[in-house]
């Protein structure tokens, strides 16, 4: 990641929406898919049929918690949603956005030492299209922040 992107207008959501589609469309599918079974199958009982259901409804709240992640950029700062987490941040808290070949999201170097995956930016299935959301998230820790330009 080293060109110059333009700054877009805030508030902006990035967010890998193809993986999200994939992953939301595979659990309504396999949901449908043992809801039939459980009531298409005659011999089984009611605690077997609810058993499917259960089991499909289990699958699709794991792929819906996997499609969870996102990163909103407001004029106040960041905030980034992970699998489980959600941290707000202060644009002044973000030095740097990285992207790195090889990395499965973005990573914010922030102010403390740390430094905090950002899932919502992902080259998964989808790779010049992190590249962007990452130049675009960069350009915008620069414009608003303290950031730092990355090596």
């Amino acid at each position: 990641m080293s060109a110059a992107a333009p700054t877009p207008a805030l508030p902006i959501t990035f967010r890998p929406t193809r993986t999200r589609a994939v992953l939301m469309t595979v659990g309504v599918a396999v949901l449908v898919v043992l809801t039939a079974v459980a009531l298409l199958l005659e011999r089984l009982g009611p605690g077997e049929r609810a058993s499917f259901i259960l089991t499909g409804l289990l699958f699709f709240g794991v792929l819906t918690l996997l499609s969870r992640p996102k990163v909103v950029a407001e004029e106040g700062g960041v905030t980034v949603v992970n699998l489980t987490t959600k941290r707000r941040l202060e644009w002044a808290e973000v030095l740097r956005v990285n992207l790195r070949p090889g990395d499965p999201w973005v990573y914010l170097d922030l102010a403390d030492g740390t430094s905090l995956p950002a899932m919502g930016i992902q080259p998964g299935i989808a790779k010049a299209h992190a590249i962007s959301d990452a130049r675009a998230l960069r350009a915008l820790a620069e414009r608003h922040g303290t950031g730092r330009a990355a090596d």
